[in-house]
């Protein structure tokens, strides 16, 4: 049995997982609500603020106690990155996709959280700080959506056939030139846009169709929300229709596209 299998089929600790995901987005919020986070870049220059390492060290915390036999690679650890070359499962996490969106206070970011087995990601959380929300799911798993503020009911999520136009995301920080080519490619489309993980989401949920990725992501961008849309009986491809790769010596991720059902 694969660690999501187990996770799945144990109540308690999923509930643990998902609680530690909404938990880590409350973490968030006190910053993100106070009005007063410093912005540093890192060096590559893309910015990390208190709230990305704070959520960082609750998650690791979080996780040690949940799943202590199963190690941890964070966007937020760099010393991480061996862990998830040299072992063939292990947590992948962004305590904070989405920083841009963070920092410019339009509430569109993320916490995730993938559970990566032989270069696959296999079961992700996804949690919505600012709507208290947390998806789950993985392929062969289904994919679910709780709201954490009341004793809300777990809401299996699906993707929907695509119909014309159809219903494209691009990134509300990323759209380059590339990608507006390839949407004028695909015939009639409505153009939506999203930020951070939601992008996946969005499809899984069956409000929206199809997201060609052009430009730079790295594999913690992309893990969580890709297993919640798998699980969702979506897809997520290279746009050489390879699978996605996880664990490897680059972490930056090949251009892709991320659909519904077609």
């Amino acid at each position: 049995m694969s660690h999501a299998e187990t996770i799945m089929s144990n109540p308690e600790l999923l509930a643990g997982l998902v609680k530690l995901t909404k938990e880590a987005g409350d973490v968030i919020l006190k910053i993100y609500h106070s009005n007063h986070f410093d912005v540093q870049k890192k060096g590559d220059e893309s910015p990390v603020t208190a709230a990305d390492l704070a959520a960082h060290h609750y998650l690791i915390a979080g996780l040690e106690r949940l799943t202590p036999m199963i190690p941890v690679v964070s966007e937020e650890d760099i010393t991480s990155l061996d862990i998830g070359r040299n072992n063939s499962s292990y947590w992948l996490i962004d305590p904070l996709d989405g920083t841009k969106e963070f920092i410019n206070k339009n509430g569109e970011f993320t916490v995730n959280l993938a559970l990566i087995e032989a270069n696959k990601t296999i079961f992700g959380l996804v949690g919505v700080p600012i709507t208290n929300t947390v998806y789950w799911g993985g392929q062969y798993l289904g994919a679910f959506r709780q709201e954490q503020n009341t004793s809300y009911p777990i809401t299996p999520i699906e993707c929907v056939k695509a119909n014309s136009p159809i219903r494209v995301l691009a990134s509300k920080s990323h759209l380059n030139e590339a990608t507006k080519i390839l949407i004028s490619e695909l015939g009639p489309t409505t153009l939506l846009q999203a930020g951070s993980s939601l992008k996946f989401i969005r499809i899984a949920e069956g409000l929206a169709d199809y997201y060609p990725r052009l430009a730079p992501t790295c594999e913690w961008d992309t893990a969580a929300a890709q297993a919640v849309l798998e699980g969702a009986n979506g897809s997520v491809k290279q746009t050489s229709g390879e699978p996605m790769v996880y664990g490897k010596r680059d972490i930056l991720n090949p251009h892709f596209i991320a659909m519904g059902l077609s």
